[in-house]
């Protein structure tokens, strides 16, 4: 094998601050660190200078794969010096293979360092060599003197160097340099000893890095979120952030820092963002294509950029085509385009937590000659659901661009909005382009195999009806996902004696929290909940009433809005005609006006757990009065 000449200097270059140049090294030693996430860290050699580093999380391939072991001879593409504990440590950000494995190059010696900043050694201008001064006997010496390492092998280990640190560490004599003149890239000056931050590439970013600051675009923007923990009460929001190259990381604030910052980010601005720590991304909720989240603290600096800048774009997206949801493992987070086909109304539904919310169902078709049902929840519903119903009422079919949609897998693959979703409609992008010419030249009249099973009927045409009997006979609701059928029932009993409960009336955002709450002695209202009192409290339907056709009877429980459609009065309003009037006459009058009335009920099916015991749970979605004309001209579809 020719002999290989390493890059000469390249450490103490990179140690002085030197991270432009792409300086070939070898590496002598490779450690295993690290127990819940793995890392590696090697000993890099320029044949005169040894020094640790780190390797970045997404090169560990190289290492497993045996592209980079003890010997190989590399180049250093992209990489930063980070100051760990008073020591630098040289992290590797991209790199290239130039020779697997060769014998040791050169006498390699561990580069000592001083508590400080180092400074690139001092050349002597006659054999234009460095010169070091040992901190022992302050005379100059060509080398290391007393650090000098051997090395008898190809595995020169990280050990034997930092045993060498600690017996005895010379000082690098630096070289005059005049006083810096440091300009900063925001407004005002900067303190003498205080440099301005490298403005680096968001895949750069990593703990061990010292000042830093990026500039990119916010993506997207999420709500304030509260919270309650054994440190008391808090609030948090989170921020996507995506710069020139492709980069993309989540920011976080608490409490006073998002007071600082809430109002200031805006969606679609760009930022010079520096001073945050880094920490672990979150993967249950962070879906973006990081290991690292920043954490806002509060000498965290977020300075608006008055120009823009186009080299960042305004979104990212990878794109994945209907087909390949069929394959994907559920609750992954993607993004999907596609043209939207149908829109089904909005419901209202009740969470587990008693809070309401709205979802609404539409279907999206793409070039792969599948369909998915997307799901909409909450403000998502009455924002875009509500533009694109109308546009689809107008006899156009938009495109709709998905940005972080959650996969599920009940009966079928289904998409869902979370959080952090985004949805744009028609967007300016080269892939919308392409499908809308693709719908409009004939893929509208292609034939979709939907991959989901639809949620909730849409109208009377896609409507799903049942009678009673069936119910039980086929088993509805006890599968993993509610079914949603239509019954055309006489309602025969309600139970009057509780009809409604004692709500909370306090917002939480911009919602109704809807808990129960209970009398406190001072004839308040509590709610466990918000933790809070109140001096009134609201009230809200729950009904148990009994239907019946002609093939049996069943028992369904109604909450507001349907229990609204079946009395024609709030809960407040029945109530308040029950307990605090004499003559109960008006309340029995809208209880014997209910009765025996024919209602066509949307109804939710899904068995629930109820202690030990599996019981499936009717719930009433919606309860309208039969038209005897729309009823014959069902009927007559029917023949």
């Amino acid at each position: 094998m020719p002999p290989v000449n390493l890059t000469a200097n390249a450490i103490p270059a990179i140690i002085a601050g030197d991270v432009n140049s792409k300086p070939l090294v070898q590496v002598l030693d490779i450690k295993l660190i690290g127990t819940k996430q793995e890392r590696y860290r090697l000993l890099l050699s320029d044949s005169v200078s040894a020094q640790q580093a780190m390797l970045a999380t997404q090169l560990n391939d190289r290492v497993q794969t045996g592209r980079v072991r003890t010997g190989s001879v590399v180049q250093l593409i992209e990489y930063i010096c980070s100051n760990v504990q008073n020591r630098k440590i040289i992290v590797i950000i991209n790199m290239e293979t130039i020779i697997p494995e060769c014998e040791t190059i050169g006498n390699p010696k561990a580069l000592a360092e001083t508590d400080s900043v180092v400074q690139a050694p001092t050349i002597n201008r006659t054999t234009s060599e460095p010169v070091f001064f040992n901190r022992n006997t302050n005379m100059a010496s060509q080398g290391y003197g007393e650090t000098r390492l051997t090395t008898n092998s190809n595995n020169l280990s990280s050990q034997s160097v930092g045993n060498n640190f600690q017996m005895n560490r010379p000082v690098i004599q630096p070289a005059y340099q005049p006083p810096p003149n440091y300009k900063s890239y925001g407004a005002g000056a900067v303190m003498k000893n205080e440099a301005p931050a490298r403005i680096i590439p968001i895949s750069a970013l990593n703990p061990y890095q010292g000042r830093w600051a990026i500039k990119a675009r916010v993506t997207a923007k999420g709500d304030i979120r509260r919270y309650n923990n054994a440190k008391g009460d808090g609030k948090v929001f989170s921020f996507d952030l995506l710069d020139s190259d492709g980069g993309e990381i989540r920011a976080t604030c608490f409490n006073a820092v998002l007071d600082r910052f809430y109002e200031t980010i805006q969606v679609g601005k760009v930022y010079m963002i520096s001073k945050g720590s880094l920490k672990p991304a979150q993967k249950n909720f962070n879906h973006l294509k990081n290991e690292w989240e920043i954490l806002l603290e509060a000498s965290s600096s977020v300075d608006p950029c008055l120009e823009e800048d186009p080299s960042i774009p305004r979104q990212q997206f990878s794109f994945r085509p209907i087909s390949e949801i069929e394959f994907v493992e559920n609750n992954s987070i993607l993004d999907v385009i596609g043209v939207v086909t149908s829109v089904n109304p909005s419901v209202p539904i009740l969470r587990k937590n008693g809070m309401e919310t709205q979802r609404r169902v539409l279907s999206l078709k793409d070039h792969s000659e599948r369909s998915v049902d997307l799901t909409m929840w909450g403000d998502f519903c009455n924002r875009e659901g509500q533009q694109l119903q109308e546009m689809l009422d107008s006899g156009f079919f938009p495109v709709l661009a998905v940005k972080a949609g959650k996969v599920n897998d009940f009966n079928g693959k289904s998409l869902g909005t979370i959080s952090s979703s985004q949805l744009f409609i028609n967007p300016d992008s080269p892939e919308a382009l392409s499908l809308r010419q693709w719908f409009d030249q004939g893929g509208k009249n292609v034939a979709s195999h939907c991959i989901s099973k639809e949620l909730i009927p849409s109208g009377s045409k896609n409507e799903i009806r049942k009678i009673i009997c069936q119910i039980k006979n086929e088993g509805l609701g006890r599968s993993n996902k509610p079914d949603w059928v239509t019954v055309k029932a006489t309602l025969t009993f309600i139970k009057t004696d509780t009809f409604c409960y004692t709500a909370c009336p306090l917002m939480i955002g911009d919602r109704q929290c809807n808990k129960k709450v209970t009398k406190s002695g001072n004839s308040r209202w509590m709610c466990e909940r918000c933790n809070q009192e109140s001096e009134e409290c609201d009230y809200r339907y729950l009904l148990q009433v009994q239907i019946q056709d002609h093939s049996g009877l069943t028992w369904v429980t109604a909450f507001q809005e349907a229990g609204e459609e079946i009395f024609g009065c709030s809960a407040k309003e029945l109530y308040m005609m029950k307990s605090e009037e004499e003559d109960d006459s008006r309340f029995s009058g809208i209880i014997k006006k209910c009765l025996f009335t024919q209602f066509l009920f949307k109804l939710k099916i899904k068995e629930e757990s109820y202690g030990e015991e599996q019981r499936v749970k009717i719930t009433v979605i919606k309860a309208d009065k039969t038209d005897p004309s729309l009823e014959c001209r069902y009927l007559l579809d029917l023949l």
